[in-house]
């Protein structure tokens, strides 16, 4: 089983989704991995990549074939929620066991994760993680470690120890704050020996630890947990006021939005002089709650408390100044310099408070997380999967404080703890293995005419380099099947699509802006809305003129406008490409309106390339000839048009056109998607004004 999304309902207990039928008959490992998945399929349980699960399964050793005892766990860097059975580290218990031997105290506890690759079994590839010995340790057959914030509200309290008695009473026990690693391994299986009757363990600031015998009674003791605490909790904080009572109204939702369009930009282009970044945003009613809070500020400087927050988000966010209407925008902007500047200086105050003499180098020291009252929570990462990623999971702090702070005092984790998580020398090992970033890595695209088979192959092509797409078209069934297409190769995180006419000069602006919202920014842009007419001159009607000049100059024109206005906004450059024709700078005959308006786009674009240079903004052309297959001009009467006119059949047109070429090629999608990846890389970095003809070779539009 794999679940595609988390689910959050916004209330009530949760309800065990284990089904008997399609568990019957599953091996031990499969029933672990059902379980996993179930328990990842629901926020309020674990985020995505948080928490872990185990299992001690016997199995024949692939050499003796001897019966053997194996510790199936979750791998490192994986996630329970949509993991498969590769997964999962396999280790030999009996050599975990043996490790205890060769332990030297806390002090050393690092050195033993060198030795867990020793205790592999059956030479299983993926890496066991920090938390093995957490799962190794307690003899128990199935274990599940999770991160539910209504457990975690009680663990980050300052009497987290008394009230988790209060809840449990004998049933679950605690112990205090301790890293994951070797040493918490060795308590966790002291406890429990010494509560044989437990069902689990709360960890101070961190998590909860639940066992049982099998593996569906191993689930429902981690819900029948969870939701012993949320009752506690719906009882305890009834009527009482959350993080001290709103001290402000939500904007609008649609003004949140247009907010966030506008601010996220400027924010992006002041932190992405290393890095790109993208961005996420997030008005649900639990960050509403929190950011018109009278608390906001008090709580948010405390920092989180689980490691798997803090380390996706900062030990802490930024909160910008509260909005009460969209006049507001412009001196929250103003102030962004020295905002960004002051949280710099904390950040790398707070690094040389705490390093350690053998610590890695400062990191990034821009935030992730802001925070904006009225508006919502901005979050920026070096992709979109991280940004979204640390949203959720800042949710689940938000979550934590509200519980917490409703019946007790909330308490982060202390600085030094999360420093030395954050900056863990086996956590920046893990940093240095990552592969190294795609091309168009953190760079956020949109394209127009995205529906068609420029547009289509344009967008594969970026996507395969890592970039963010927006796909824009004006024919929204197209641009939906377009969508499933590319969404059955890629990550749904890296893919949008917006539905607008090029003409319309408020549409384009609106749907600039719901981008904007998505991403946050815009580096690369692609300007291929396209239609096509043939007649003879004295035949060109006014209407089938100004068609298409309103879609392939006009059109061009608003588009590359606002794509413009973003990215000097920005700050950081930026890469236009306009796909044009073979007919911008060679007539046809019959084409009088067509090949005008293409010679128009041409000149534009490098009329942007003046004034964009100084501003780090490239502008370039990609000239396309007799691109047929898969494109929609070419289906409809184009086809017919163009046959007539050479005086053929419509399907012999694409040999006559590769027969015409110099080459003797035929041209496709993808190889002007090539010309357009070419002029939107770092591979054309000094070119601007620029034009490629990819027609198979032409002899008329040589550039002269």
């Amino acid at each position: 089983m794999k679940v595609a999304e988390r689910i959050t309902p916004d209330t009530g207990l949760l309800e065990s989704l284990w089904d008997t039928n399609k568990a019957a008959g599953m091996t031990e490992p499969e029933l672990l991995l059902y379980r996993s998945n179930l328990l990842g399929s629901d926020k309020r349980i674990t985020n995505f990549g948080g928490g872990n699960t185990s299992a001690k399964v016997s199995a024949p050793d692939p050499i003796s074939g001897a019966d053997t005892r194996v510790l199936w766990v979750k791998g490192s860097g994986g996630d329970v929620g949509s993991m498969d059975l590769s997964g999962f580290a396999t280790l030999y218990q009996d050599k975990l066991d043996a490790l205890h031997g060769l332990y030297r105290g806390a002090e050393h506890e690092d050195e033993m994760v060198g030795y867990l690759p020793h205790c592999t079994f059956n030479l299983n590839p993926r890496a066991a993680s920090i938390d093995t010995p957490l799962h190794a340790y307690i003899e128990r057959k199935h274990i599940d470690h999770m991160h539910p914030d209504a457990v975690i509200a009680i663990a980050a309290t300052s009497n987290s120890k008394a009230l988790t008695r209060e809840v449990y009473g004998d049933a679950i026990g605690w112990l205090p704050w301790r890293r994951p690693g070797f040493q918490l391994g060795v308590e966790l299986r002291q406890f429990s020996e010494a509560n044989p009757n437990a069902k689990g363990v709360v960890l101070e600031g961190h998590g909860l630890f639940t066992w049982a015998d099998t593996s569906q009674d191993c689930y429902e003791t981690t819900l029948e947990v969870i939701n012993k605490a949320i009752a506690w909790f719906d009882e305890k904080s009834a009527g009482a006021p959350v993080f001290g009572g709103p001290v402000r109204d939500s904007l609008p939702a649609q003004m949140r939005r247009s907010a966030a369009a506008r601010l996220m930009p400027l924010i992006r282009g002041r932190i992405s002089q290393n890095q790109k970044m993208v961005g996420h945003f997030d008005d649900s009613p639990a960050v509403m709650e929190f950011v018109n809070a009278k608390e906001l500020e008090p709580l948010a400087a405390l920092g989180t408390s689980c490691p798997d927050h803090f380390l996706r988000t900062k030990i802490r966010p930024l909160v910008l100044p509260g909005l009460n209407g969209a006049d507001d925008v412009d001196p929250v902007a103003a102030q962004l310099d020295s905002l960004l500047e002051a949280y710099r200086q904390d950040y790398a105050a707070y690094y040389e408070r705490c390093r350690r003499p053998d610590s890695p180098g400062m990191r990034d020291p821009n935030p992730v997380i802001y925070l904006i009252p009225g508006v919502g929570m901005l979050s920026f990462a070096k992709d979109k999967a991280t940004a979204r990623i640390a949203s959720e999971f800042y949710i689940n702090a938000i979550n934590v404080m509200r519980g917490a702070s409703t019946v007790d005092a909330y308490i982060a984790l202390d600085e030094q703890e999360a420093f030395d998580i954050e900056y863990w020398l086996l956590e920046e090992a893990k940093l240095q293995r990552m592969p190294k970033p795609k091309s168009l890595a953190g760079h956020i695209a949109l394209v127009t005419g995205g529906a068609g088979g420029i547009g289509q192959a344009t967008a594969r092509r970026l996507l395969s380099e890592g970039a963010c797409v927006v796909l824009a078209d004006v024919d929204q069934a197209a641009l939906d099947a377009a969508q499933d297409a590319l969404s059955a190769e890629y990550s749904k995180d890296v893919l949008r699509t917006v539905a607008f006419d090029v003409r319309d000069e408020a549409a384009v602006q609106a749907s600039f802006e719901r981008a904007m919202a998505e991403y946050g920014g815009l580096d690369l842009f692609v300007s291929n809305a396209g239609i096509s007419s043939s007649s003879d001159y004295v035949d060109t009607t006014l209407e089938d003129w100004r068609r298409n000049m309103d879609i392939l100059a006009t059109g061009y024109f608003l588009t590359s406008r606002e794509a413009f206005r973003i990215m000097k906004d920005q700050g950081i450059g930026g890469s236009m490409v306009f796909i044009a024709s073979k007919n911008a700078l060679a007539a046809s005959p019959g084409a009088a309106a067509y090949c005008t308006a293409k010679a128009s786009e041409l000149h534009l674009a490098r009329c942007i390339a003046l004034e964009g240079a100084e501003l780090g903004i490239r502008v370039n052309t990609v000239n396309p000839d007799a691109v047929l297959r898969g494109s929609r001009i070419w289906q409809g009467e184009w086809r017919e048009q163009r046959a007539a006119a050479y005086n053929m059949a419509p399907d012999a047109l694409e040999e006559h056109y590769r027969k015409r070429s110099l080459l003797k090629r035929s041209v496709y999608p993808e190889d002007i998607a090539a010309g357009v990846y070419f002029f939107l890389s770092e591979q054309s970095a000094k070119s601007t004004g620029n034009i490629l003809n990819v027609d198979a070779g032409n002899v008329q539009s040589f550039t002269r």
